[in-house]
């Protein structure tokens, strides 16, 4: 039989050739990653070990790491550092038990994981690098934007932690919409004003990023979602829709402060998704307004007193500076105090 007569092959069978290159070649940097991982985990329980032996004498440890970086650097190069080796020792009192560490992890993730000391906080961004297979840089990401102490502006400690371990499904928006929301991934210079459409044209631009920082559950719907009602045409700037609390969320975007105006358009296009697009066994839809200024008063004000669907939620074009991420978080810690206070009286 001619050569030239056989069947050419097919693009699946093409397809599967690749697939099984492409495991292939993930799996082994996902090898060597995890191997990497194991080593600095080694190295911080060797070196914790070895100071035990000298507990009378605070300054050893500093000597120790000090010498071994000396000589590992000598031999094998870079990576031996002695804020490296601090980290590792960290990396090991943090997570002491081996058995425990998760493959899917990498030493930048356990690294980032190991500096947070609130166990609360540590935990929360494990679990949620888990369940969204966060990669090191949006783990990063999600730290540097102060996502836990976000979340902790609206919601109490354990609602946060059973949520991110799926011990509960969200019942109200405010328990994974953030306010303020962080936009700095948009790569907008800093000006007194821009244009909404501008603003929106960027977003989709940037749909993955925007989908990170909204959260778990969200996925992409419509733009610029057109709704008649008799001879009156209205544009509706984004729809999503959130399958953990199963229902439609609107975003109205504001390039300037909110105002009373805008919470009404808002309302307008919630009655009429709940009306004429949602399904019987779907909850209430949610409207977000993104601004760049509120008055918490002039909502509260404006809406029903049991609303529920309505929110307003900053936007920021940068992340938080260090006196920021301070501030905030000190708001958070003032917040739950006065909670505590609350449900003991």
């Amino acid at each position: 039989m001619n050569m030239n007569d056989s069947k050419p092959i097919s693009e699946q069978f093409l397809e599967d050739m690749r697939n099984i290159v492409v495991n292939a070649q993930h799996n082994a940097v996902r090898g060597v990653e995890y191997t990497r991982m194991k080593m600095y985990w080694c190295l911080g329980e060797r070196i914790f070990v070895e100071e035990q032996k000298e507990q009378n004498r605070a300054e050893y440890g500093t000597f120790l790491i000090r010498n071994i970086s000396e000589n590992l650097e000598k031999e094998f190069g870079s990576g031996y550092t002695e804020r490296q080796l601090e980290r590792a020792r960290k990396f090991f009192r943090t997570y002491s038990i081996e058995s425990e560490l998760h493959s899917q992890f990498n030493w930048f993730q356990y690294r980032l994981l190991s500096a947070i000391d609130d166990e609360n906080k540590r935990e929360y961004y494990e679990l949620e690098t888990l369940n969204n297979a966060w990669t090191g840089r949006e783990l990063e990401r999600q730290i540097n934007s102060d996502l836990y102490e976000r979340l902790l502006l609206s919601n109490d400690k354990e609602t946060v932690l059973d949520v991110a371990r799926k011990e509960r499904i969200p019942e109200k928006p405010t328990e994974i919409i953030k306010d303020p929301m962080y936009l700095e991934f948009l790569g907008l210079k800093r000006k007194a004003h821009y244009y909404e459409h501008a603003l929106e044209e960027s977003i989709i631009e940037h749909l993955q990023e925007f989908l990170l920082e909204l959260g778990n559950g969200f996925g992409f719907h419509s733009r610029q979602k057109r709704i008649l009602l008799e001879d009156d045409e209205f544009f509706i700037d984004l729809v999503f829709y959130n399958r953990l609390l199963h229902c439609f969320v609107i975003f109205e975007i504001q390039t300037t402060k909110l105002t009373h105006k805008d919470l009404g358009q808002l309302q307008m296009y919630v009655n009429y998704y709940d009306r004429y697009e949602k399904l019987p066994d779907e909850n209430p839809t949610v409207g977000i307004l993104l601004c760049t200024a509120k008055n918490d008063l002039l909502v509260k004000v404006t809406l029903p007193e049991a609303n529920k669907s309505i929110l307003a939620s900053e936007y920021k074009i940068h992340l938080p500076s260090e006196n920021e991420l301070l501030e905030e978080i000190k708001e958070v810690i003032t917040l739950a105090e006065n909670r505590t206070i609350g449900d003991s009286g």
